[in-house]
């Protein structure tokens, strides 16, 4: 069985090898035969946003919302993939000019309506030719012979059970989804379905899935400490507005990935996104359960297939005319949880409650028509609203 650090790297290989570069960055990495590629693409996509933003400075002053939010998405993205990688004994630096230029952009970015370069911004002096990246070795060592380790229950559902499990090597913690033995057919290809869907998808707020065993019928995917619906019951009483706020913006943000991905998750639940805790008080949302996921470009769905989900649209009467305003009733009950603690869409004043209201509304004509307009709804809500719930 590979180990974590192999499955990581032969990820991020797999994701990168699948983008495109130039021959100016690429030659700037030629000596990196292993991480030379993923290093070219991201510094293209930095050079890029730097030489916008130096252009927006002696202009406009205005730096367009598409670019603002895809800057934002990848100053995560290399978080994030630097991160997976130094878990995986591997260290990748940042030019200390870059990660200048990043921190002093991240205070003024906006997703939404654009971002406001400010008055006297320096310009971002740009790398052309010398590399912006680097490792102070250029191989790792990973183990030549996988080690057996013990998986623990924590969860389970209609056709599958997820273990957790520590790697022996390099003491991470795993989770393993595995189909449940004599499930239907159909179950086994929905499980398959869901590996495959998700294994494509890559968002900071989307579980991390791995490699699928066809012996088994299991796949490796990203550990999450618990679900939504127990973290907010949990820590209700000490959770403050503006950290509610950032986890309802972390929940919509990954699903208005996946839309844009085309896809419809259809079964959005307190149980189906899951929670990463860190020492900080800072927490993770993960999207997970892809297994009812619908492609919304799709006309087709078996006429047999029956009504499932946890939160149902009573304006649905058919799961083949699933679309998106009644994914947009699912998320509204989870807002709602979100910002009252309560199971029941109970009465609530002010804006958040006219933000549930517009997501739950018996007509579909009246609901929210995309995730990113909720977005802006709830990104404008105050830090410390007067009419906020307990």
């Amino acid at each position: 069985m590979p180990t974590a650090a192999e499955l990581t790297i032969s990820d991020l290989r797999e994701k990168y090898g699948a983008l495109a570069t130039t021959p100016a960055f690429k030659r700037l990495y030629e000596d990196d035969l292993e991480f030379g590629h993923m290093f070219a693409v991201l510094h293209g996509r930095l050079n890029g946003h730097f030489a916008g933003i130096n252009d927006r400075a002696r202009s406009t002053h205005h730096y367009w919302a598409d670019p603002s939010r895809d800057f934002m998405d990848l100053i995560l993205e290399i978080n994030q993939d630097f991160h997976d990688l130094y878990r995986a004994g591997v260290r990748v630096q940042l030019v200390d000019s870059y990660q200048e230029a990043i921190e002093r952009c991240e205070p003024w970015l906006s997703r939404s309506g654009g971002s406001t370069v400010p008055d006297g911004f320096e310009p971002i002096e740009l790398l052309k030719v010398e590399p912006a990246m680097s490792r102070p070795t250029t191989t790792v060592k990973v183990s030549e012979k996988p080690k057996s380790a013990d998986l623990k229950m924590v969860g389970h559902g209609s056709y599958a059970n997820v273990f957790s499990y520590v790697d022996p090597t390099y003491g991470i913690k795993f989770a393993v989804k595995r189909a449940k033995s004599g499930i239907h057919e159909r179950d086994l290809q929905r499980f398959r379905q869901e590996f495959d869907v998700m294994k494509k998808l890559n968002f900071p707020y989307v579980v991390q899935v791995y490699k699928y065993d066809e012996d088994r019928n299991e796949y490796r995917m990203e550990f999450c400490d618990e679900t939504l619906r127990s973290y907010i019951a949990r820590t209700n009483s000490s959770l403050a507005f503006a950290s509610r706020k950032r986890i309802a913006l972390q929940f919509l943000y990954g699903l208005n990935y996946i839309h844009g991905q085309g896809h419809l998750h259809r079964d959005i639940s307190l149980q189906n996104v899951l929670v990463k805790l860190f020492d900080s008080p800072a927490v993770v949302l993960k999207l997970s359960d892809f297994g009812l996921v619908k492609d919304r470009n799709s006309e087709f769905t078996r006429t047999d297939t029956e009504m499932r989900g946890t939160i149902r649209d009573p304006q649905l009467h058919s799961f083949k005319d699933y679309a998106v305003k009644n994914e947009i009733y699912s998320i509204g009950w989870v807002l709602s949880y979100i910002f009252t603690s309560r199971d029941v869409l109970a009465p609530v004043d002010g804006e958040i409650g006219r933000i549930v209201r517009k997501c739950t509304e018996h007509e579909l004509v009246d609901r929210y028509d995309t995730v990113l307009e909720l977005i802006g709804d709830i990104e404008k809500l105050n830090a410390v609203p007067v009419d906020a719930p307990a």
